[in-house]
This record gives C-alpha cells, sequence and structure tokens, in this order.
C-alpha cells in the first residue's frame, strides 16, 4: 500500500498552457504537470526565485492526474501595446520597454485559450526517503495557501475546494477512481448541466482518463492500457528563466462496468 495525496482542480475557468509562440496562446485539455507543481507551489508559498524548493518540488514528487472533463474551450482575444524592434537593446522591464521606445507604441492582437467547466483530480506521492515536505504538510498549505491558488493565470480561481486528503492504495490510479466515485466533490459531478466531459472518443460513465509519467505506469496505473504516449516539456528546469524539459506522458484509459 502506498500514501497519497489527493486533491481537486474544479474551475469554471481554466487555462493550461502550452507552448507559446509570438501572438498565439495554445492551451490545452489537461494541467500540465509544471501547472499542478506551480499550484502547490504557490499554496507552499515558494517564490520564482526560489531555485532550491522549485527543483525539491520537481523532483521530489510523482504525479498523477485524473481528467473528468476537459471543458469547453473558449478563445479570447487581447490588445497589447508592444515597442518597435530596436537592436541591441534589452530592457530590464516591460515599463522600460515601453517608456524608451524609439517611436510610437504599436499595437498586438493576442489569442488565448480558456477552458470552461474543467475538472480534473490530482494524486500526489514521495520520491525518495527525504522529501523537503511531507505529504501532511503540502495537505496543510493545500488547505490554508500562502498565495492565492488558481488553474493557469490569476482570473481562474478555483471554483471548488482544492479539498486535499491523505489516503492509502495501492496505486495512485486506483485512489484516482476511488476519489472520483465518492470523494468530497463527487456530489456535485454533472449539477446544473456543469462539468460534462469534453473528451472526444470517451464515454464518461463507463471510462475514464488518467495521465502520468510513462515511467510509473507499471506501478501506478493499476494495470490499465496505455492508450497512448506524448512528448510534453513541462517539466520545471528553471521558473525564474522560464526552462521546462520534455517529460514522456502516458495516457491510459480506465474503463468500468456499466452503471458503476
Amino acid at each position: 500500500m502506498g500514501h497519497f495525496l489527493t486533491f481537486a482542480m474544479v474551475a469554471p475557468m481554466a487555462s493550461f498552457g502550452t507552448l507559446a509562440v509570438g501572438e498565439r496562446r495554445d492551451g490545452g485539455d489537461r494541467p500540465a504537470r509544471s501547472a499542478v507543481l506551480g499550484l502547490l507551489g504557490a499554496c507552499l508559498g515558494l517564490t520564482r526565485e526560489d531555485e532550491a524548493g522549485q527543483n525539491a518540488l520537481a523532483q521530489g514528487y510523482g504525479l498523477a492526474v485524473l481528467c473528468h472533463a476537459s471543458g469547453r474551450l473558449l478563445t479570447d482575444y487581447h490588445t497589447a501595446q508592444t515597442a518597435p524592434s530596436r537592436r541591441n537593446w534589452r530592457p530590464a522591464t516591460r515599463a522600460q520597454e515601453l517608456a524608451e521606445a524609439p517611436g510610437e507604441v504599436a499595437t498586438i492582437l493576442s489569442r488565448r485559450d480558456y477552458r470552461m467547466g474543467s475538472w480534473h483530480l490530482g494524486a500526489l506521492w514521495v520520491r525518495g526517503d527525504n522529501p523537503r515536505w511531507s505529504l501532511a504538510e503540502i495537505r496543510d498549505a493545500l488547505q490554508e495557501p500562502v498565495f492565492t491558488p488558481s488553474l493557469g493565470r490569476k482570473s481562474c480561481p478555483p471554483g471548488l475546494p482544492l479539498a486535499p486528503e491523505l489516503v492509502e492504495g495501492e496505486s495512485a490510479t486506483a485512489v484516482l477512481l476511488e476519489r472520483q466515485d465518492s470523494g468530497p466533490e463527487s456530489s456535485m459531478r454533472n449539477r446544473f448541466g456543469l462539468f460534462k466531459d469534453q473528451l472526444a472518443g470517451r464515454n464518461s460513465r463507463t471510462e475514464t482518463l488518467v495521465v502520468l509519467d510513462a515511467a510509473d505506469v507499471a506501478e501506478h496505473g493499476a494495470g490499465h492500457t496505455i492508450l497512448r504516449r506524448e512528448m510534453r516539456r513541462d517539466h520545471p528546469l528553471s521558473r525564474t528563466r522560464w526552462q521546462f524539459g520534455l517529460r514522456e506522458e502516458a495516457l491510459i484509459l480506465c474503463a468500468k462496468e456499466a452503471g458503476v
């Protein structure tokens, strides 16, 4: 039996960023590993400049996410000021860039993706013997966060409590499926038509998608078959330099008997 910390990530509006180039800010249908660790780090009070703390969080814990509902896609358009290009000029801040811009400031259009009615559950476990924080300490931080938690952007607060719970189970997938069926937020599922599943090709009543590191499937996949593998650049390397490494993620489809 293993020890896990489960928690909810439910919001009326969420934004799970992917690779961002230029004016296009795509969003994924599920939170990246870096996004969930960022949520935990905010609750723990970690700043981006705390490299030791960020590395301890990134390296010391395993993570699995159950995708109950990806949410409906919403694309929003923003206008933002930008300065003309200038050779060998590296302003320290955006305010300096705009204040010292040569000529007139231009306007660009930015397109950003959001998810309406997003519902995910997370399971965290310790890797190794000397974690910086125990699961109980992280649970306490989720209950009384230092910084305000959000799901992707500050404009996307959780719609339900994170409701962290310390549990025991055979695997991360097993405890996530148990929480989906009987967890503290389970009575709210599909209430008033909210949070209905939006993942194509899946019957939400008989199938559930769980994602985790491909290397963890043997121990935490609960015997379910891998649907596919994806390479994601969402392993935090440096928050200050905004650098992320590649990670192989496995998507497993957990089938239930009809009527369960």
